[in-house]
């Protein structure tokens, strides 16, 4: 499926840092030179016919429980579900579920760069990242669940656009016949979108017109979905991080959301959402120094039904989306000065919610300590 891009629309920066690697070729290039440690794995084909591929770390939980999630909730003890070795930790992390959000790619691949050699590409060494995994039984990351949205930008960056995010829009969400934006969240009105009826798709749905983020979870599933339920069926996770590009224009910085899930699970989600946002301010990564303003989470709603709620109830997973800011514009502080986030700070903002995320997992022990039960 072809379309016609405007030239100044993939028209890509003069220079591109070495560790920006987010193009699916790219990404499988890399697979194939560097992992070594991990198991790459083709999860399943996109509705495109393009392959979904993952790496895993570590040993996978043996054996089955002895009941359904659901049925583990009504019985009182989510260890029915999650079998004899209910005290492995299992990490997922997902990449461009919307395919041209590169962020969360970029963080993936480096991320996969520390667990095999100890240093991101830049050749940093993340000691912390790799003593965090360490404590973690199972590593599952996906770099790229939309490849078919991937697919659709010729591009590995953006070229920067300050403060004017219509471009980011124009790649993710999609125009209309006119050339003009569909915008967000009118993107999301019409699912499956009809590509006949627009002038370009984005990077948001996948060949099928369909915004993954928002599947009908329930009924018709897109094969990249019904890929990740196998997966977490069979994994059955404790923590999955949904990376996203999407940091609110006004304090223009990493923002974990809250998700719409099980009710018992938000107390955890706040202490996650204390120990990232803790990470990243300590990292100066946030708006400001102060620990308590940029931890607290008291104000933040609860999302809407979406992906991360399906992925929760599918497995008991805590699911969470984390909207990082886009390397191709700028937006504001709380003041409203300008924040520039340069590739640089968007890896180590990534980097630093992996850490936190996976040390979080570690100490705290997953879900069958979140809430043993009865």
């Amino acid at each position: 499926m072809h379309f016609d891009l405007p030239p100044d629309h993939v028209e890509e920066p003069s220079s591109i840092p070495n560790f920006w690697v987010s193009a699916l070729e790219d990404i499988d290039q890399f697979f194939h030179q560097n992992v070594r440690r991990g198991t790459v794995e083709t999860l399943g084909t996109s509705a495109g016919g393009r392959p979904i591929r993952a790496i895993s770390y570590g040993q996978a939980r043996k054996g089955q429980g002895t009941t359904t999630f659901s049925g583990s909730l009504g019985y009182g003890d989510v260890r029915a579900y999650l079998g004899p070795d209910h005290d492995k930790k299992v990490y997922l992390a997902l990449g461009a579920v919307h395919g041209g959000e590169f962020e969360g790619v970029v963080g993936i691949v480096n991320l996969v760069s520390i667990l095999e050699t100890g240093s991101d590409l830049r050749g940093r060494p993340y000691p912390g990242i790799v003593e965090a995994a360490a404590a973690v039984d199972r590593l599952i990351l996906i770099p790229v669940v939309n490849v078919d949205g991937r697919a659709r930008l010729p591009m590995r960056m953006a070229r920067f656009t300050d403060q004017d995010n219509s471009l980011h829009q124009y790649l993710n969400t999609g125009a209309n016949l006119d050339g003009t934006n569909l915008g967000w969240p009118q993107c999301k009105e019409f699912i499956p979108l009809d590509f006949a009826t627009i002038g370009f798709p984005g990077g948001y749905p996948n060949d099928a017109g369909v915004n993954l983020q928002h599947d009908d979870f329930f009924g018709k599933r897109q094969p990249e979905t019904q890929a990740l339920l196998d997966l977490c069926a069979r994994e059955r996770p404790d923590l999955i991080l949904n990376m996203h590009t999407g940091a609110p224009p006004r304090n223009y910085y990493t923002r974990m959301h809250r998700p719409f899930l099980e009710p018992r699970l938000q107390e955890t989600f706040e202490a996650l959402y204390r120990a990232v946002h803790g990470g990243l301010t300590e990292a100066g990564l946030q708006g400001t120094r102060d620990m308590a303003l940029e931890t607290d989470v008291s104000a933040m709603p609860v999302g809407t039904y979406n992906l991360d709620t399906a992925l929760n109830l599918h497995c008991g997973a805590l699911a969470v989306l984390i909207e990082a800011p886009s390397h191709g514009f700028a937006g504001l502080d709380r003041e409203g000065s300008v924040v520039v986030q340069t590739p640089d700070l968007i890896l180590d903002a990534q980097l630093v919610c992996h850490c936190e995320a996976l040390r979080f997992l570690g100490q705290t022990g997953g879900r069958s300590r979140w809430l043993p039960g009865r």
